[in-house]
């Protein structure tokens, strides 16, 4: 499949897409400013040791700082637990398995409008509505604001370089500030229904966010905002990509597509693979509480690093044969969806998502594949790995 990824036009920054491997899994980047983790063992341990590697990176990035308030991403313990804990009730197996009649539906709408025509742009038609509409519906925001949705995060998403600490361009600080401004928008939306739901509760998630309570208090406007804000990006973003990569692993695997469509019960597994071979977040960023030792590396205090999970799940010392695409691998330990404390809150939504929406995909359209005239776009930002366009043809 490394032939194919060839042709693919991927970030420039992917090296481990086109088989490439790192001479070491920890190294110092000088024109970045600080570190690369690229290792399946060092990825694991710097996730899962939080009081060693602190999530709060935004004070070591000039011009990004912000506050931590309500940020999930950006929280350490104690703080990211108590936040944790007053949404997980929404991702609880019972509320998953309640909204799958939901899932099923709006993927038959989505469908619909498509029927009679020979043609299907994956990410427009399906991946990017299905799960900001379902998202949208549990925060309690207009879905029909989706197209807003999409044009504050695509402004994030723009850039195709990695932020230097020590010598940014003028092409990069634009783009900080282009998505700082998008991002104020995104929040000044937000804090809208978040003074709404203060007014006039509903039975919507942001009244829960505003009514709940943690060590006897209630959250203040600014954690309501940024905590929403997280779950509406994180909660739409994650399965666009994952859904996109799926397809176009499996069309470039005509012999594992056609066991999946043999075989529904395939379609979990055939996830998992493409969130270990596509992953789409590739990178998270965290910071050093104090020196340590990685790898044989000596990493001060207060440094940035770059856990890049997408190339852990290529470590040949943890998954044989990385470069290739393999539904049936078992066991399958990808970091596809973090680890530790910041596992994906959202990852049962979208696995059950991906899994409902592939498997109405290939009922309706059983012999759909890709455009060889219209190959697939990807989203240039060099910590994601997912298409923002992928054409399909629907007739045999």
């Amino acid at each position: 499949m490394t032939a194919l990824v060839d042709t693919w036009d991927l970030p420039a920054q992917h090296f481990w897409l086109r088989g490439e491997v790192p001479d070491q899994p920890v190294r110092f980047d000088a024109d970045f400013g600080g570190w690369n983790v690229y290792g399946h063992p060092e990825a694991l341990r710097v996730l899962g040791d939080p009081a060693t590697f602190s999530s709060d990176t935004g004070r070591l990035v000039p011009g990004l700082a912000s506050s931590t308030e309500g940020n999930l991403l950006q929280l350490d313990p104690p703080e990211h637990q108590k936040l944790r804990r007053l949404v997980s009730h929404a991702f609880t197996p019972k509320v998953m398995a309640d909204l799958e009649p939901r899932i099923a539906a709006l993927t038959n709408e989505l469908l619909d409008a498509v029927t009679g025509g020979d043609r299907l742009e994956l990410v427009n038609d399906l991946a990017y509505p299905l799960p900001v509409i379902v998202i949208a519906e549990l925060l309690g925001v207009p879905s029909d604001d989706r197209h807003l949705f999409r044009q504050w995060v695509d402004a994030m998403l723009q850039s195709s370089e990695q932020i230097s600490l020590v010598d940014r361009s003028e092409e990069q600080q634009r783009m900080v500030e282009t998505a700082l401004e998008q991002n104020r928008q995104f929040t000044d939306y937000l804090r809208e229904h978040v003074a709404d739901r203060r007014r006039r509760p509903r039975a919507d998630l942001i009244t829960r966010l505003v009514e709940a309570e943690v060590d006897g208090e209630r959250l203040g406007t600014e954690e309501v905002v940024n905590f929403a804000n997280i779950l509406l990006i994180a909660g739409h973003i994650t399965t666009t990509m994952l859904l996109g990569n799926t397809v176009l692993c499996l069309d470039a695997q005509s012999e594992q597509a056609a066991a999946v469509r043999a075989d529904r019960s395939r379609i979990p597994a055939a996830i998992e693979e493409s969130l270990r071979f596509l992953t789409p977040f590739a990178a998270v960023g965290r910071a050093t509480t104090g020196e340590v030792e990685l790898a044989g590396q000596r990493v001060p205090a207060e440094q940035l690093l770059m856990v890049w999970i997408a190339a852990a799940n290529r470590d040949a010392r943890q998954f044989p044969n990385p470069g290739a695409f393999d539904h049936t691998r078992d066991p399958n330990p990808h970091l596809g969806f973090g680890r530790g404390i910041h596992f994906c809150l959202g990852a049962p939504l979208a696995r059950l998502e991906g899994r409902v929406a592939l498997n109405l995909l290939l009922d309706r359209f059983p012999r759909f594949r890709t455009d060889p005239e219209a190959p697939p776009e990807f989203i240039p930002s060099p910590s994601m790995t997912g298409v923002r366009r992928l054409p399909l043809l629907l007739a045999p």
